[in-house]
């Protein structure tokens, strides 16, 4: 029968498309998993005498070692069977998690993905994050979005800070519409563009692609400040769920 170290490998490989680092001449049975960008370790597998996990034997066990995003749920964890603070591994939020069936692979499994994402680069976690909803403004002054859209469904658009591929975008159109007119879904981002007029400055471009269209008087600035608390729109936000429901309704 497969083992759970070897298991929990072929899985990391797999899901992460990384390969375990042996690091220790003294200790050839650990083995390190860390982020290709940032190096940091988001697990450590190790074979340790199961009584200095306070284990009633001295065989080795094998443990995977993984940090929680805060200590409350560390501290909650530990409680479980299976589950004991980081060996060797102490400060911060590190546990070790046996290898020999008292905590499922399932969950193992979810313990890793909370280190992986624990330690990840910021540029990692936004790539991973869930897509998100946001209103971005659109003025009339120097770009004529409606004329745009009159002509295709797909336009570039500035890149917005902290946007990826897959969120979902609400085109306000400034005075004298003051509005939010557009349901776009980003289908790309970080299109090198450079831009500067002195008024705008562009860095890069994503594509928009047109889902929905609003009648100018359904979400208009006084609606979105009476009705849902927004009463500016410099820049692209996020929205309240309450927004989110009536713009997908």
């Amino acid at each position: 029968m497969e083992s759970l170290r070897k298991r929990l490998f072929a899985y990391i490989k797999k899901k992460y498309r990384v390969s375990p680092e042996y690091l220790w001449r003294r200790y050839p049975g650990y083995a390190a998993f860390r982020h290709s960008d940032n190096q940091k370790w988001f697990a450590l597998v190790m074979d340790v005498p199961g009584n200095r996990l306070g284990l009633e034997t001295e065989e080795a066990v094998d443990i995977l070692n993984v940090k929680m995003p805060d200590s409350f749920l560390a501290d909650a964890l530990v409680q479980q069977e299976g589950i004991f603070r980081g060996y060797h591994i102490s400060k911060g939020n590190w546990i070790s998690i046996s290898l020999h069936g008292a905590v499922s692979f399932q969950e193992i499994c979810r313990w890793l993905e909370e280190s992986y994402l624990a330690t990840a680069s910021a540029k990692t976690k936004q790539a991973l994050r869930p897509a998100k909803e946001w209103i971005v403004p659109a003025n009339p002054k120097y770009y004529d979005i409606e004329a745009a859209f009159s002509q295709a469904d797909e336009i570039d658009w500035k890149q917005g800070r902290g946007i990826k591929t897959g969120d979902t975008v609400f085109m306000y159109v400034a005075a004298p519409v003051s509005a939010i007119l557009y349901q776009c879904r980003v289908t790309e981002t970080d299109i090198p563009f450079r831009f500067d007029s002195g008024e705008v400055r562009m860095t890069s471009l994503m594509k928009i692609k047109l889902r929905k269209r609003y009648r100018p008087d359904q979400f208009t600035f006084e609606v979105l400040g009476e009705k849902y608390g927004i009463r500016a729109v410099r820049g692209p936000r996020g929205i309240p769920e309450s927004l989110s429901e009536a713009l997908k309704a």
